[in-house]
């Protein structure tokens, strides 16, 4: 009891010691950009609901930004029209707080049960890391949407599509109707043969974009004809917070960028992609489809701001989960380091370097070194094969089991935490 105690005691000890150094790093590194996609998206529906303008005609005073997500997102976001500013900005900060909590639960708890932590000291852990990437502060410092839409994706391939739930689907659906960049979690379903999800994604997406289309006509049509050609709306391809194969080719000539080289990397990337989702899904491994279709969509995508990668968030999660699950030794050092790498270089700023002049060997390396970790997730992270004793994909406890076909134990050798080793 007395030792349970202690360890309670230590573990909260712990929890408050890291919440302040990164609330104390925070301080130092987060860019406070006060709401500014909030404003454009508050803007935009007071604009167009009270004062009756068109919603894709506005522009927030003094800058290019605009409404520039489709007619049912700004469905989704009416409601916001009828709040105070303040109340917005706090609806905004707690969607962002409890999507993201509820996703990281999922993607640790089996980590922590394989390894015997603490539930909640390991999700407390993931939190306050979470709160220091700079994707996952960006996002909530400008009132993006992004955690929303991962979670709509993440409730479709890491709970509804492993159940074999027939509304799996919907929440891409939902997604990419909100934002047209997760309908490559559409693709994801087809390159790897979940027909019926595919389709219900689809029939979702289409359905309430329909819908959108219905209760505003007028915005409907000036969105699919006008505004979503518009690129001038979104912001500047070289501008280094662009961290995706567009951003990297704009920036080696700002004027003249290559479309012919960038289609040349995007389709060698997602010929890559095709082959490791196919791979992942073979084996079971829907939470690594996950992460690197995520990975996949920042890399192709002509947009992708710092803050959009927190879609990477799930691989370098996997990353540790890999780690943990891997024997002692130089595969568990490689992956922990790759993983440690990836965070530090994720919450440091380090493109910021070369805002201003990203030219030379060092500006090429230094201005895009968010795309190549999300290139090497893409490439290296593990795929793992989930047995049970069994045999089959989940165990009845609900945490699925590695097959470590590396490890070699005497036949009958149990795990640490009790569930038996899979040895070939």
């Amino acid at each position: 009891m007395a030792q349970g105690a202690n360890r309670t005691a230590a573990q909260v000890v712990g929890v408050v010691v890291l919440a302040a150094a990164v609330t104390a790093f925070l301080t130092v590194a987060a860019v406070r950009h006060g709401f500014f996609d909030l404003k454009v998206y508050y803007g935009a529906l007071t604009w167009w609901v009270h004062d009756g303008g068109e919603i894709y005609d506005y522009l927030k005073p003094g800058t290019q930004y605009g409404f520039t997500y489709p007619p049912f997102a700004a469905l989704v976001m009416l409601p916001m029209a009828y709040l105070p500013w303040s109340a917005a900005i706090v609806v905004s900060v707690l969607a962002s707080v409890v999507t993201t909590t509820v996703l990281i639960w999922w993607l640790v708890d089996p980590i922590a049960r394989r390894a015997g932590w603490t539930g909640w000291f390991a999700l407390a852990v993931a939190l306050c890391l979470a709160a220091a990437f700079e994707p996952m502060r960006e996002t909530v410092n400008f009132g993006q949407v992004n955690m929303l839409l991962l979670f709509l994706v993440a409730v479709d391939l890491l709970r509804l599509l492993p159940a074999g739930n027939r509304w799996a689907g919907v929440g891409i659906g939902l997604a990419t109707a909100i934002k047209l960049t997760p309908g490559i979690f559409i693709v994801y379903l087809l390159v790897t043969g979940r027909w019926r999800a595919a389709l219900t994604a689809s029939g979702a997406a289409a359905g309430v974009s329909l819908l959108a289309g219905a209760l505003f006509p007028d915005a409907s049509r000036e969105f699919w004809t006008e505004a979503l050609w518009n690129t001038g709306r979104v912001g500047e391809l070289a501008f280094v917070s662009n961290q995706s194969l567009r951003g990297v080719v704009a920036r080696l000539n700002p004027e003249h960028p290559s479309t012919l080289l960038w289609l040349l990397l995007v389709l060698g990337t997602l010929a890559l992609w095709a082959w490791r989702s196919r791979a992942a899904v073979a084996a079971g491994d829907e939470a690594t489809g996950l992460a690197l279709t995520g990975a996949v969509m920042c890399l192709v995508s002509p947009v992708t701001w710092v803050h959009h990668l927190v879609w990477l968030l799930p691989a370098l999660i996997l990353l540790v989960d890999n780690a943990m699950a891997a024997p002692a030794g130089g595969r568990r050092r490689i992956l922990l380091v790759a993983a440690t790498v990836g965070y530090v270089l994720l919450i440091s700023r380090t493109v910021w370097f070369w805002e201003k002049d990203f030219t030379g060997v060092d500006g090429f390396v230094g201005s895009n070194a968010y795309v190549w970790i999300s290139l090497a997730l893409l490439a290296f992270l593990p795929v793992r094969r989930w047995l049970t004793p069994g045999g089959s994909a989940v165990e009845s406890s609900g945490v699925p089991q590695l097959d470590q076909s590396d490890r070699r134990a005497p036949t009958g050798e149990r795990h640490v935490v009790g569930r038996p080793l899979t040895v070939r």
